[in-house]
């Protein structure tokens, strides 16, 4: 695949900017029945890397996404992709631009009357390319996303994560800069993403391409991207290094988001049960990368006599960097208590949750559960 990464790394310099949203607004309808589905959004799309964006069903994400494509044109503000201005563009050079940019569907979108390899070969026959360089190319591109075995079958024929294999094929097929992936996993088992997820990084890390994730899923933002960008009403409510959204997410919709992909705090409900076999006190510690909160729990348990059991909690990778929280009952008298807290709380994020007779909340866990409050 040596000459397909010169030809996909050729379009924009690692770092310096693939995708540029520059106050992008989408109005669909007029008038009362008018529907901002996306709302003044700025963002940048570094080449190279993997962005995710992430949003609950009617966001704008999908909107976002078209927007890039040019597949709608904006109602206000510009989109800019390698350096060229899509506002106003003739179709004849959007096409141009169109042919730079891969995409990855849902619902795969193949042609169920063609076969793998034609699937793969239609976007080069429309591109015009000689009958021998077509089959030489689908002939790599198969063996690269492990299908050459099936180059005959019809997509009938294959499984779901096949079938999304030849859809990565295919956006491949015309060596594009970037490559748009709307909800490429939402169709998926878990374990046929964890595959498709592990091709996308593989397509990301060999042949250089920028890779924009839409999605509604958390853990496949949190295995496969570097940044993210958190929508709601049309908006970007908070964007960042993957590990830095994870690990202190400050919009209600992000802290929604972490908290029903790590499953590392109790909810309300888990946390009345824990209270009933717990009667101690409650705190739940963050654990982080660089952070010695683990070893210092327990330190200071030591230092300051109380004693402590971990009784919930879950820690995990967020691109590759350890994350999470354990929740820890606290039996001691309270002035002992309270000088531990006091001292942890200078090395590790600490949640109090007070007693079976004094309870508190924690805030995360009331906007995890029940969705928006």
């Amino acid at each position: 695949m040596s000459e397909t990464v010169s030809e996909s790394t050729a379009g924009a310099t690692a770092g310096t900017p693939a995708i540029e949203l520059r106050g992008v607004s989408k109005t669909f309808g007029d008038g009362d029945r008018a529907v901002r589905a996306v709302d003044d959004v700025s963002l940048t799309v570094r080449a190279g890397e993997i962005f995710g964006v992430i949003g609950y069903s009617g966001a704008g994400k999908s909107t976002l996404v078209r927007l890039v494509n040019a597949l709608e044109t904006v109602t206000a503000g510009s989109v800019v992709v390698e350096g060229t201005d899509l506002t106003g563009l003739p179709e004849r050079k959007i096409r141009g631009i169109r042919a730079r940019i891969g995409m990855i569907f849902q619902q795969f979108n193949l042609l169920n009357s063609r076969t793998v390899a034609g699937n793969v070969a239609y976007p080069l026959k429309v591109a015009r390319w000689p009958k021998e360089e077509r089959a030489a190319r689908v002939a790599e591109l198969l063996d690269f996303v492990g299908l050459a075995d099936k180059a005959r079958a019809y997509p009938r024929q294959l499984s779901g994560g096949q079938k999304q294999r030849v859809g990565i094929a295919r956006a491949l097929a015309t060596s594009p800069t970037i490559l748009l992936a709307d909800e490429a996993t939402s169709a998926l088992d878990p374990e046929t993403t964890r595959d498709v997820l592990a091709l996308l990084r593989r397509v990301n890390a060999e042949l250089g391409l920028t890779i924009v994730v839409i999605t509604h899923e958390m853990d496949v933002v949190r295995s496969l991207c570097d940044r993210v960008a958190v929508m709601e009403h049309g908006k970007v409510v908070e964007v960042g290094d993957v590990y830095d959204v994870f690990s202190a997410p400050s919009a209600d919709a992000a802290q929604r988001f972490v908290g029903t992909s790590m499953h590392d705090r109790p909810s309300p409900d888990a946390l009345a049960r824990l209270r009933e076999r717990h009667p101690g006190r409650l705190v739940t510690v963050g654990v982080r990368e660089g952070a010695s909160s683990g070893t210092e729990l327990f330190r200071l348990l030591r230092e300051h006599e109380v004693d402590g059991s971990v009784v919930f909690g879950g820690i995990s990778e967020v691109g590759e960097r350890p994350f999470g929280s354990i929740t820890v009952e606290l039996v001691a008298p309270d002035e002992r208590i309270a000088a531990f807290l006091a001292a942890l709380r200078t090395r590790a994020d600490v949640v109090d949750l007070g007693t079976a007779e004094r309870p508190v909340d924690d805030p995360r866990s009331l906007l995890t559960e029940g969705g928006d409050r």
